[in-house]
């Protein structure tokens, strides 16, 4: 019995655990003007955030299609006996849609299930991690799909973005208030709610931050595993986990770059955590 996970790049999965947990990644795309990038394909993650932060233009990212996604299906479709594909909340990207869509066209070629994490980057990789581990034991496709429901109900994230600047040229945020946010030197602190990203406080330090990072997740019992996303600040995630290792062992911890996606919101200077804990919230 063979079921086949895939996910999307706002995942952030690295290249290495998508190969040993055999999971397929559809990249996103990601446009420097009038040049049109697949995320992690055609430009690594280093060389989104040198362009992001030398270009004149800023970018944007739009969705895989359901083209996309029906080629993918089509390649999986006569190997395995079913396929679970995992994305980005559906609130915040219409990537899922995209993959429902997709399915409806293969009606009748494979057993498709759709799943909406509720979360991106660090969230959607523990999903579909959790999901493709209890995969390769040999599960079939509905035990694979209880089991990635549940996960969703075990996974919590929280971050901080070291600047507004970015949030405020893709459109998230008044770009006054932006400015203001700058001068003062704030730092916006986001979390998730039911698929949707919402503030959760703001701080003026990046030292503050990290303090309200590490009390999230202090806060939070039994942590199977956890995830470090950084964009551009590899050292203070290195730190970070050193620290985190205090509540969680270090090798239930991962440290992953923060791709196209959520970078050009965030720009450099993001660190986040998801984390999954043993029991559904």
């Amino acid at each position: 019995m063979t079921v086949k996970v895939i996910t999307d790049s706002t995942s952030d999965i690295s290249n290495e655990i998508a190969e040993s947990l055999d999971i397929t990644v559809v990249p996103i795309y990601l446009r420097f003007g009038k040049t049109i990038y697949r995320d992690n394909i055609d430009i690594t993650s280093d060389e989104f955030y040198k362009l992001l932060t030398t270009s004149s233009v800023h970018p944007s990212t739009s969705q895989a299609n359901p083209e996309d996604f029906t080629q993918v299906y089509k390649e999986y479709a006569d190997k395995a006996d079913g396929i679970i594909s995992i994305h980005i909340s559906s609130k915040i990207s219409g990537t899922y849609n995209s993959a429902v869509v997709a399915r409806n066209m293969m009606e009748g070629a494979c057993s498709i299930e759709v799943v909406d994490s509720l979360f991106n980057s660090a969230g959607l990789a523990l999903v579909t991690m959790a999901a493709a581990r209890f995969a390769k034991l040999g599960h079939n496709l509905q035990d694979v799909l209880n089991e990635t429901r549940k996960t969703v109900s075990q996974v919590h994230m929280f971050g901080m973005f070291d600047t507004m600047k970015y949030l405020a040229l893709g459109g998230r945020v008044n770009k006054a208030i932006a400015a203001a946010g700058n001068i003062l030197h704030v730092k916006p602190l986001l979390t998730f709610r039911e698929g949707d990203i919402t503030r959760a406080g703001l701080v003026r330090t990046v030292s503050k931050g990290l303090d309200r990072v590490y009390d999230f997740v202090k806060g939070k019992a039994n942590v199977e595993e956890l995830i470090i996303t950084h964009s551009d600040i590899p050292e203070i995630a290195e730190e970070f986990k050193k620290r985190l290792s205090s509540l969680i062992p270090a090798d239930h911890i991962l440290i992953s770059k923060l791709g196209a996606a959520l970078g050009v919101h965030g720009g450099p200077g993001v660190l986040l955590v998801g984390l999954r804990v043993s029991e559904p919230a």
